[in-house]
């Protein structure tokens, strides 16, 4: 694209497009980490992410999740409906994994008997930090019945995907979603769902084949992004 990018966050760019109502949405091949403290450009991570994230949306868009996908136009971009964001990273947590370990003291692994919903304030200065129902109705970053059906939303997204991603012998350890209103003002689903906003790990092996191989020092992160989009292509649509 020639013209500047409207927005431009870690691993996306958001751009106008001749339609007020719709956005160009390019993925770069940005990996970061810690809150941008840990950065490196990997070739080909975004066209995964692309890939990977549409067809994970046109699967939810099959139990009639209202997300902002309209089509993937090439390798590393799409054309998305213009929201109007919350403020709010939504967390479903089925395995103990990352910051909750360090937070409460669980070990990793351990399987939630039923998920743990997390809200996090989308701010990165503040390192986005965990908040609760009572906070988000405070700073009018939502309603309490805007909370209830984001929250709805997101565990019926995580019912969805839990036996999607088991299939494909991936365990869906974690995600975050992030949510928006669009034109009708019906509450849809945004950003991405792809390795770099999931924990996913290999069924048998508990392999890890997500973000957290860049986070650690594990090395073959895109190796590990191509197994997720060839589980996918093979078994998954």
């Amino acid at each position: 694209m020639t013209n500047p990018p409207l927005y431009e966050g870690k691993a996306k760019k958001l751009y106008a497009t001749s339609n007020p109502s719709q956005l160009l949405l390019s993925y770069k091949d940005e990996a970061t980490a810690f809150n941008g403290a840990k950065k490196e450009t990997i070739a080909g991570k975004g066209e995964l992410n692309n890939r990977i994230s549409n067809l994970v949306m046109q699967e939810l868009h099959k139990h009639h999740i209202n997300t902002h996908l309209i089509q993937e136009l090439n390798h590393t971009d799409s054309l998305v409906k213009k929201l109007k964001m919350f403020p709010l990273e939504v967390i479903v947590r089925n395995i103990s994994a990352g910051s909750l370990v360090k937070k409460l003291g669980v070990s990793e692994g351990k399987v939630f008997d039923s998920p743990i919903l997390e809200f996090c304030y989308k701010n990165d200065d503040l390192g986005d930090p965990m908040i609760n129902t009572y906070h988000i109705i405070a700073l009018n970053l939502a309603t309490q019945e805007e909370i209830e059906s984001i929250s709805a939303l997101a565990l019926q997204i995580n019912e969805i995907l839990r036996p999607y991603f088991a299939k494909l012998q991936i365990q869906l350890v974690d995600f975050k979603l992030e949510f928006g209103i669009d034109d009708e003002g019906k509450i849809c689903l945004g950003d991405e769902i792809s390795p770099d906003t999931c924990r996913f790990w290999e069924m048998q092996t508990k392999e890890k084949l997500d973000k957290d191989r860049f986070r650690e020092d594990l090395g073959n992160l895109t190796e590990s992004y191509r197994v997720v989009l060839e589980k996918i292509l093979s078994k998954g649509q």
